[in-house]
């Protein structure tokens, strides 16, 4: 069990650092906190390394109250 820095966890998933402490806020990446730090056990990052990039649609509601998922160039 290697245990790494999240900073080494962003690198290695190639993304910021604040994505990697978000992710461990959310519980979607187990880590333990040293002093100010988190560490990250390196076998961990196979939960998050298939994740979908980027953010979720945002969600509107339409006239008729159902919510509808806002798609990539809508004009709504």
């Amino acid at each position: 069990m290697k245990l790494i820095s999240a900073a080494e966890a962003a690198e290695k998933l190639g993304i910021h650092i604040t994505r990697v402490q978000v992710l461990i806020r959310e519980g979607r990446l187990p880590a333990q906190k040293v002093g100010g730090s988190y560490v990250i056990n390196e076998g961990d990052l196979k939960l998050v390394e298939n994740r979908r990039p980027g953010r979720p649609p945002k969600k509107t509601s339409g006239k008729d109250g159902k919510i509808a998922v806002k798609k990539k160039g809508d004009k709504r």
